[in-house]
């Protein structure tokens, strides 16, 4: 479930690229949503209107759905300009992200070994923007910003542990929804009958993709599963390759191999800790 999910992501992702470079990110995001919520539906009727109101501290649940609509947005600004496996391998980074925070905002504790391999992965990071090579871009650092929204996303999904998936997933769509009806009339594109097809396919392969990785964490110990995630990188590279003639560069292909390790280490890890705690109990 988890590698077909990933995979399903990286469809979603190829997808994207394409539309971006027609449509800007603010159209997208608002079809996206809205065709995301017809998958919604059924699941949200399972727990009723009362669910979706009484919500587990709401302040935490509105900056949540802000920052995966900010990720959303700025995934989508950064493909249009760069490489799909450079994006991805900014947003592998999320895990180390999640880790270096974990201990502040979690009260997660971190080993030794998982702060040195997020000293690596920072690294690995770092190489790959290569900030002094002159290939630093404004795209790069979007990236940047959007994997680091993400890493929020996770750590508020665990502070919100109490809150159904599905309850969560209807907020960060309705947030998505929102900002991407304030984005989308400035450079609005017309599209056809057939980007509207892909348009709103984006939602349903999108949403489809989380379902899949959502019962894959509920079927199996996530450390086991969670290092399927990096699939989606050799994913990038080969569709990447094929569809757009995007060559993968030495320094990305080094950076990605670090920031894989690095995050490998960490999960493996947290995974750990988490399996001698269960066994504990």
């Amino acid at each position: 479930m988890m590698f077909f999910g990933d995979f399903t992501f990286a469809v979603n992702d190829i997808m994207g690229k394409w539309l971006a470079s027609t449509f800007p990110a603010g159209q997208i995001v608002l079809v996206r949503s809205l065709a995301a919520l017809v998958v919604l539906v059924p699941l949200l009727l399972k727990g009723g209107a009362p669910e979706l109101v009484r919500l587990e501290r709401p302040g935490m649940q509105m900056s949540r759905a802000g920052l995966a609509t900010a990720e959303i947005v700025f995934f989508y600004m950064a493909i249009r300009f760069l490489p799909l496996a450079d994006v991805m391998t900014f947003y592998l980074a999320g895990p180390i992200y999640v880790a270096a925070l974990s201990p502040w905002l979690l009260g997660e504790r971190v080993g030794r070994r998982q702060w040195l391999a997020i000293a690596i992965g920072f690294a690995g990071v770092v190489f790959v923007l290569r900030p002094g090579s002159g290939s630093l871009s404004w795209a790069a650092l979007i990236s940047i910003a959007g994997s680091l929204c993400y890493a929020m996303v996770v750590v508020q999904s665990r502070q919100l542990r109490g809150t159904p998936d599905r309850v969560l997933v209807f907020w960060q769509t309705i947030g998505a929804l929102v900002v991407g009806a304030v984005l989308a009339p400035f450079g609005w594109v017309a599209p056809g009958l057939t980007d509207l097809v892909m348009l709103a396919a984006l939602g349903i392969i999108s949403m489809t993709a989380h379902l899949c990785i959502a019962r894959s964490l509920k079927l199996a110990p996530a450390a086991m599963v969670a290092p399927i995630q990096y699939s989606l990188l050799l994913w990038a590279i080969l569709f990447g390759w094929l569809v757009f003639g995007d060559r993968p560069r030495p320094s990305m292909l080094i950076g990605a191999a670090v920031i894989v390790v690095a995050g490998l280490v960490v999960v493996g890890g947290r995974g750990g800790r988490g399996r001698a705690a269960t066994g504990a109990d």
